[in-house]
């Protein structure tokens, strides 16, 4: 690691935090495009099942903002909640970070069940998760982007 103060530590990793808080409060609010914008241009974010295989991967801001929105549209409310976390700065331009999360989501009563990303995820109206978010970032003109963001599960749950 380049040289760095230990404000300049801080700095990053208190900007990092931001960008995390951002995170669940756009995808709790469905602010899919806002959300999208937490990403580098070419940023990637790929859930897995509790298997580790890959569900799904969004490749760009408009394919992050559009599959979301796509997988959570009517009347469903996302809900997410991230916890303990490990931020390693790298450099003044790199970081890693591994978060402790849940999500939920709900679908209104009356809602018809939609089919999940593919085969693995059953058509569902509640779903609760929990896992870790392991996260590459990258500092983008002075601010601090996801450039990958992995979705590990640790639990799944469903409700028909």
């Amino acid at each position: 690691m380049q040289h760095m103060t230990d404000l300049e530590v801080l700095k990053a990793t208190e900007a990092i935090r931001r960008v995390e808080a951002r995170y669940a409060f756009y995808a709790d609010h469905k602010r899919w495009r806002d959300l999208a914008r937490l990403f580098t241009e070419d940023g990637v974010f790929r859930p897995l099942d509790q298997s580790g295989d890959e569900l799904l991967r969004m490749t760009g801001r408009e394919d992050i903002s559009s599959s979301l929105a796509a997988h959570n549209s009517g009347d469903v409310q996302p809900i997410h909640q991230l916890f303990t976390h490990e931020i390693d700065i790298e450099s003044s331009t790199s970081a890693r970070g591994v978060w402790a999360m849940a999500d939920f989501i709900f679908r209104a009563e009356g809602s018809t069940p939609v089919a999940g990303a593919n085969d693995k995820v059953p058509a569902f109206k509640t779903m609760r998760g929990w896992g870790h978010y392991h996260v590459i970032y990258r500092k983008v003109n002075g601010l601090w982007l996801i450039a990958d963001r992995v979705l590990t599960r640790t639990r799944l749950e469903y409700a028909y």
